[in-house]
């Protein structure tokens, strides 16, 4: 009787109309993609993270900050110091107080300079209210760690900038001023679509396709947010490595001193 109970109870929670919406509620998981930095011995490739910067700067940073990058970590991604710097020269960043103390000009703007390696990305608004003023009311989150903030991140972000569709499926209500997306939970989400295909010209001349866009973005925002990932990796494989001859050798000893005794 007891387990009847219970089996019927778990067939009412499985099979009751509110099981879908909980299912919309949490979106759909997006399929595995082919990670070249994925897997033990996996890395970055630098001409993609190259890609993947250029269009998070011309497309992604109109709205999205990168709080946690400087512009001086683009070095680790194959930039030269000399490009670097002129990078970071095309944006501006406060200029602290003057000779005479002062932090804004005679019209009360903030006094400005152009950003140097060692200052950290310039955020495309002021402060969070300013952002949520230009975009509708929600806030566009910062993209510094957004690869590691669900489980299979990279996988994840492909999917939302690729699961856009014109039409909803039926019995799915989105407002109007949300865009339907198959893997973003609720499925109802306010950025439109990011990337189309063609919205950038790479300088190595690799076809711009939505796909190629996207992957490329997806790579870099994941160094974003393990700009270790690398020596990490060869860490770990240089600690096995050492793991496996420690116990070979320690067999080896343990054989030589049982040997006395047999």
């Amino acid at each position: 009787m007891r387990k009847s109970l219970i089996a019927a109870a778990l067939l009412l929670a499985l099979g009751t109309p509110g099981a879908p919406a909980v299912q919309a509620s949490e979106g759909v998981v997006p399929p595995a993609q082919d990670w070249p930095f994925a897997g033990p011995f996996g890395e970055f490739d630098r001409a993609q993270l190259k890609r993947g910067f250029q269009v998070f700067k011309e497309i992604c940073a109109g709205c999205h900050s990168l709080n946690l990058i400087a512009f001086r970590n683009l070095q680790a991604i194959g930039y030269t110091e000399d490009e670097v710097k002129e990078i970071a020269a095309e944006y501006e960043v406060p200029a602290g107080p003057n000779d005479e103390g002062e932090t804004v000009d005679e019209d009360g703007a903030l006094l400005k300079r152009p950003a140097t390696p060692a200052d950290h990305w310039v955020p495309p608004f002021a402060n969070a209210k300013a952002a949520a003023a230009s975009n509708g009311g929600a806030v566009p989150p910062d993209l510094s760690l957004m690869t590691k903030a669900r489980k299979n991140g990279p996988d994840y972000v492909f999917g939302l900038l690729t699961g856009y569709k014109d039409e909803a499926p039926e019995g799915i209500t989105i407002p109007e001023d949300k865009y339907f997306n198959e893997y973003f939970p609720g499925h109802a989400i306010s950025m439109a679509p990011p990337l189309s295909g063609d919205d950038v010209e790479y300088a190595d001349g690799t076809p711009a396709t939505k796909e190629q866009e996207v992957k490329d973005v997806v790579t870099f925002l994941t160094w974003t947010a393990q700009p270790e990932l690398e020596q990490r990796k060869q860490l770990g494989i240089k600690t096995l490595i050492f793991l496996v001859v420690l116990t070979a050798m320690l067999y080896a000893l343990k054989r030589k001193i049982w040997s006395d005794v047999h």
